[in-house]
């Protein structure tokens, strides 16, 4: 399959960079050890498809410790914004200084904690809602459908936009009759949610069903195209089988190649520029 050729100002919005661990200690009770992934290999792989836009995420290893997020945003140098892990007590003063240096975001991690308690959602995302608003920021949430799907009534009351990480963890086999897929897919549609089409592996986690993953990705872009966002998950971290938390776990082999066909299966030239441009420029204030 050829490469499909992509509109200037194309943006991946969801990239980690993992530093020096001398430099960018990570977090004691991590699950799992990533490699490097430096701002220059993020630079290969953006040119690789030809992006020359990034939204770098804080990965769960570094906690509420952005230095390695922020230097990367350095080094992109005007193409990349950010979306950051804080602590819930950090003052207005230091959001606006993250504002400067270009975050947009903060993520709430509740897959990889294991967290899916509506109520704690409901006070954790209400709490950010409040004090994200006047900055135009947004609430990124990696989540269980089932716990996506509890709190649709609640997400899309909130002030600020929010984004639902890959493909709003729903699984390739979920019929798409699901009421928990319906639920999602009536908050894009009334434009209370984004979704980001990113890491089928982590819908599919065999690659036993692309039909059913390109499937999902229409049925949400019909929704509403105004509301789907693309990424990579570049590097594509994972935790090898056999291995300790400590112990480093080799990234999963996803090259350009198999990016670019995602990108030519899931978004038609129709929408192409919606999603790789137009959208992450007004989510993120490119």
């Amino acid at each position: 399959m050829l490469q499909p050729a992509l509109p200037a100002a194309a943006c991946d919005c969801h990239v980690h960079v993992i530093g020096d661990p001398a430099c960018y200690p990570m977090v004691a009770g991590r699950h799992y050890t990533p490699g490097p992934a430096t701002p220059q290999d993020l630079r290969r792989h953006m040119a690789g498809l030809g992006l020359e836009r990034a939204v770098i995420v804080q990965p769960s290893v570094y906690g509420t410790d952005n230095r390695c997020l922020l230097a990367g945003l350095r080094a992109l140098d005007g193409a990349g914004r950010a979306v950051a892990v804080l602590d819930a007590a950090v003052p207005l003063s230091a959001l606006r200084d993250l504002h400067a240096q270009g975050i947009r975001g903060v993520r709430i991690n509740l897959e990889s904690t294991g967290r899916s308690d509506v109520q704690s959602m409901r006070n954790e995302l209400g709490a950010w809602a409040r004090r994200l608003a006047p900055l135009g920021w947004h609430l990124q949430i990696y989540a269980a459908l089932d716990a996506i799907a509890a709190a649709a009534p609640f997400l899309a009351s909130l002030p600020v936009p929010v984004v639902l990480d890959h493909f709003a963890m729903i699984p390739a086999s979920t019929a798409p009759q699901d009421p928990r897929v319906q639920a999602v897919s009536d908050l894009v549609a009334r434009g209370a949610a984004y979704v980001k089409l990113s890491a089928p592996y982590r819908i599919d986690p065999l690659a036993a069903a692309p039909e059913a993953v390109a499937a999902l990705a229409a049925a949400l872009i019909a929704s509403n195209p105004d509301r789907i966002l693309w990424a990579s998950d570049w590097p594509h971290t994972n935790r090898e089988p056999g291995k300790d938390a400590a112990q480093v776990s080799a990234y999963r082999p996803v090259g350009s190649g198999r990016l670019a066909q995602g990108i030519a299966a899931w978004l038609p030239e129709t929408v192409r520029a919606r999603v790789l441009v137009d959208n992450p420029a007004r989510l993120y204030g490119f």
